[in-house]
Formats: structure tokens, C-alpha cells, sequence
């Protein structure tokens, strides 16, 4: 049983292949957690991913905001700005 565990806990901390699927995933696992339907195990488990997805989403947010740093001179503007220019 245990080797199962094991198996399955490995195959669901593999990195999520996006910032959305990481979110698709986050989602669902809030989903079952709020179900209660787990066992005491498997809701630990699903603690511990969803602690490491927000992680990910956060480091991806990160960058997404670096990036939009550098695109406007180390000057990040809030996006309401934005709008009301184009107006």
C-alpha cells in the first residue's frame, strides 16, 4: 500500500505544464478538499500540492510582472492608468 502512496504522490508532484493547468488543478483540489470526502491522508496530500501549485502560480505571476516591468522602463503602471488614456 504503501508503494502505491508513493507512486501516486510522485506522479502528482510532477510540475504543472502551465500557469492555467496549475490553476485547473488548484481548483479541483480545493474542490475535493471542500467536499470533504477524503480521507486524513489524501487531504494532507492534497494540502501539500496545493501549497506547492500556489508556489508555482506565484513564482509564474513573479515573472509575468518582471516581464512587464522591462516592457515599460522598470515603471510598472497600474492598468486602471491604461484605460483611462485610451478614453
Amino acid at each position: 500500500m504503501s508503494k502505491k502512496s508513493s507512486a501516486d504522490a510522485a506522479q502528482t508532484a510532477a510540475p504543472p505544464a502551465s500557469f492555467e493547468e496549475a490553476m485547473a488543478e488548484l481548483a479541483q483540489l480545493v474542490a475535493q478538499m471542500e467536499a470533504g470526502q477524503l480521507p486524513l491522508e489524501a487531504s494532507v496530500a492534497a494540502y501539500q500540492r496545493g501549497s506547492e501549485l500556489v508556489k508555482y502560480c506565484a513564482q509564474q505571476l513573479d515573472k509575468v510582472e518582471s516581464q512587464v516591468k522591462v516592457r515599460e522602463g522598470d515603471m510598472l503602471k497600474p492598468f486602471a492608468d491604461n484605460q483611462e488614456e485610451l478614453a
